[in-house]
């Protein structure tokens, strides 16, 4: 069923059609001409044929090439396909080009009888004269317009409904050799656009980048999720389930009991997830194209994964339920032989997906497709409102309007089920009627979160390492602590050198690291979510140092003097690994926020640690740290260079010794050069470290550049003793 009432736009689209046929028939005439023009054998007996054949071989040759006949109409072998090239990019046209031309301008008109906007809107019908005409440089200058006049989203949700055919028109109609075939496929409806039709580079180019053999892993929903699933099988129960998982890497399968009693089972795939290609989830921008390009993509694979493992018995009647990207890639599974064996597919529903050109292996799968015409995710394999072919007899496709036309609003889930229960009465009793196998009560669910390959095992490989556990008044640890997610900040502020001298002093460390004549402190936060030790936050006030005294090389007759390493060298060294670095912080004091890590303290990093409140909040754009009674940092972090977080090297003074902490780190931190945080120690605070704070001079200060880690792993040891000199 497809929302067509007006009949002037119905006549239009069967004369489209009709030249459509037109086209092919002259494209096909083109073939056998230009055939019998490059055939090799016909072309050595010319020279020797009597004089009357070089008559008829002219006029096969000006059939071919004059305006007046077929046109420039090469086409066919390689010779005829390297000549038809060139002549396009010379602007040369063929007679089966201007007829399908004609055959896209015809729906154009037929989207605008019941679109009237396209037609009224005096940008768009610029836009759409100058594609339809040739005019590259008008239609760039109107296209510019509109983006500047509307913006991209408006300008694409008004453009929806005829945009496959404005493309196909430009591609038609340039002098770019490389999209005419997809131009082809789009206007005669033969397949799926294999190419960019303005560019013409290729789909598959792009969709291969898109590897892995799919995975899926068993997940818990929450509380809340998990009481907004449907209890009973229908259209609306299983759209609101896509609804509730939503775009975030996840699917769902449910098991229902029939009318019958039978157990039949509906998987639910949701639309691409928000973001950047990430190299992770098949749901990503990515994994999308790949689904609607692909007959078979990392999506659908990890689809298939997941059914696999919630173990439906062999044979078993399965539904599939797709949005969008998952549309595409349940239909994906629809279409492999090999999955339809293990399994019944009795019902594959898209909603909003291009899906026009997959095909069921098994022919008794019932195939419902629903699109909003200004939805133009589905227009993406070429066809959409203003198609004139019933490509799917046998479907049961909705392709209907609502007052609603800016995307992406259109084209998200719960826009879609408003439109299903309240504008498509019709189309929901019709599918809920096919699907009353599946109107019983949901009996299990489960859902999974989806990969584009198997994810390592937990913690593997970074925090695989040998353990040994410490006891301590609340319990045993495991040492080293490992934390398998977290974030940090580290902010470098400036200090008097007097001041970070007396500090030092007697310790064996130093001098502090110089800057500008300046010495460099080092204040850095963590918030560690899921360790070993359970969840806690830390703090620690340091002095940054080149580290240690090296000794120079003893000669016979005098003593090596101790050799400090210049404080222009501590930068670069401060970036390499913590096993291989010399330079670190000389802590002042640090603070925790739970008793267990109070009392490993002296252990893990040695020195003064105090037990109070604190609160990390990061994101990529800002921080703030609150320490009860001690500090409060906050303000934009400002742009960022990415690099690997460099973990931190902590030295403490002990009474007979110097104790070095080593804390490793797996993530992706950012350096930023200009943040605006400033630090403000709590006021009227006789805390020890905020005293130390304002002896450093740091209230009120801003720092000279801060080091961010959103993401992040984590190993920490116990503190080891150096060696003396």
């Amino acid at each position: 069923m497809t929302t067509e009432n007006d009949p002037a736009a119905r006549q239009l689209r069967t004369t489209a059609r009709e030249l459509v046929d037109i086209a092919i028939t002259i494209q096909n005439a083109a073939a056998h001409t230009t055939a019998a023009l490059t055939d090799t054998a016909l072309l050595r007996a010319l020279p020797h044929a009597p004089t009357a054949a070089h008559p008829a071989y002219r006029a096969l040759l000006r059939a071919t090439t004059n305006t007046h006949g077929l046109g420039y109409a090469f086409t066919g072998n390689r010779l005829a396909t390297a000549t038809a090239k060139a002549g396009a990019i010379l602007g040369a046209e063929s007679l089966a080009v201007r007829v399908l031309a004609t055959s896209l301008r015809l729906r154009i008109a037929a989207v605008a009888l019941t679109h009237p906007e396209l037609t009224e809107d005096p940008m768009l019908t610029r836009l759409i004269n100058a594609a339809a005409t040739d005019r590259d440089l008008e239609a760039i200058r109107a296209l510019r317009a509109l983006l500047k006049d509307r913006g991209a989203v408006h300008a694409l949700s008004q453009l929806a409904p005829i945009f496959g055919e404005v493309l196909a028109l430009r591609a038609l109609l340039d002098e770019n050799p490389l999209n005419d075939t997809t131009a082809w496929l789009i206007a005669t409806g033969k397949g799926f656009a294999t190419a960019d039709p303005i560019t013409g580079m290729s789909n598959k180019a792009i969709a291969i980048l898109d590897t892995g053999q799919g995975a899926a892993h068993r997940i818990e929903l929450t509380a809340t999720e998990s009481t907004r699933l449907c209890t009973r099988g229908s259209l609306l129960g299983f759209l609101t389930n896509i609804s509730t998982i939503g775009t975030t890497g996840r699917a769902l399968i449910q098991s229902i009991q029939g009318p019958d009693g039978v157990i039949r089972h509906v998987l639910h795939a949701p639309g691409m997830r928000a973001g950047r290609p990430d190299g992770q989830s098949p749901q990503d921008l990515l994994g999308a194209f790949s689904s609607a390009v692909l007959t078979s993509s990392p999506y659908s694979r990890a689809l298939a994964e997941a059914i696999t493992d919630y173990g439906p018995p062999p044979g078993a009647e399965l539904a599939l339920i797709g949005h969008s990207a998952g549309g595409a890639a349940i239909m994906n599974l629809a279409q492999d032989p090999d999955f339809c064996t293990r399994h019944t597919v009795t019902h594959a529903i898209a909603i909003g997906s291009p899906i026009d050109f997959k095909h069921p292996a098994d022919p008794r799968t019932w195939i419902a497709s629903i699109t909003n015409q200004h939805d133009i995710i589905p227009t993406l394999d070429g066809q959409g409102a203003g198609t004139c072919f019933d490509l799917h007899p046998d479907w049961y496709v909705v392709d209907y309007g609502d007052s609603t036309h800016l995307f992406p609003h259109c084209h998200s889930i719960d826009h879609y089920l408003a439109n299903i229960t309240h504008d498509l009465p019709e189309a929901r009793d019709l599918i809920d009627q096919r699907l009353t196998p599946f109107q019983g009560q949901v009996v299990r669910s489960q859902a999974y979160l989806l990969f584009d390959r198997p994810p390592d095992p937990d913690q593997f490989p970074f925090l695989t390492v040998p353990t040994h556990p410490v006891d301590t008044p609340e319990g045993t640890v495991e040492l080293p602590i490992r934390c398998r997610d977290g974030n940090a900040l580290t902010a470098y502020f400036t200090t008097h050198p007097t001041t970070a001298a007396d500090l030092l002093e007697g310790t064996g460390l130093g001098p502090a690291t110089q800057i500008a004549g300046r010495a460099l402190i080092a204040i850095h936060a963590a918030w560690n979510r899921h360790t070993s030790a359970g969840h806690y936050t830390e703090l620690h006030v340091g002095i940054v140092i080149p580290g240690p005294p090296r000794q120079r090389t003893r000669t016979p007759t005098r003593p090596a003097p101790l050799r400090r390493r210049p404080s222009l060298t501590t930068w670069p060294d401060l970036l390499r690994a913590p096993d291989r670095r010399h330079s670190g912080t000389f802590l002042i004091a640090s603070a925790v926020n739970t008793t267990p890590l109070r009392t490993l303290a002296p252990q893990l990093w040695g020195g003064h640690t105090y037990l109070t409140p604190l609160e990390l909040q990061l994101t990529t754009r800002s921080a703030h740290i609150t320490a009860s009674q001690i500090l409060t940092l906050r303000g934009r972090l400002g742009p960022g260079l990415p690099l690997n977080d460099p973990g931190l090297v902590g030295y403490t003074h002990e009474t007979d010794a110097v104790l070095r902490s080593c804390l490793r780190t797996r993530g992706q931190a950012r350096l930023h050069p200009a943040p605006t945080l400033r630090l403000a120690v709590e006021p009227q605070s006789t805390h020890p470290l905020a005293n130390q704070l304002r002896q450093l001079g740091l209230d009120g200060a801003r720092p000279l550049l801060c080091l961010s880690t959103t993401t992040r792993q984590t190993l920490r040891d116990t503190a080891v003793p150096v060696p003396p000199i």
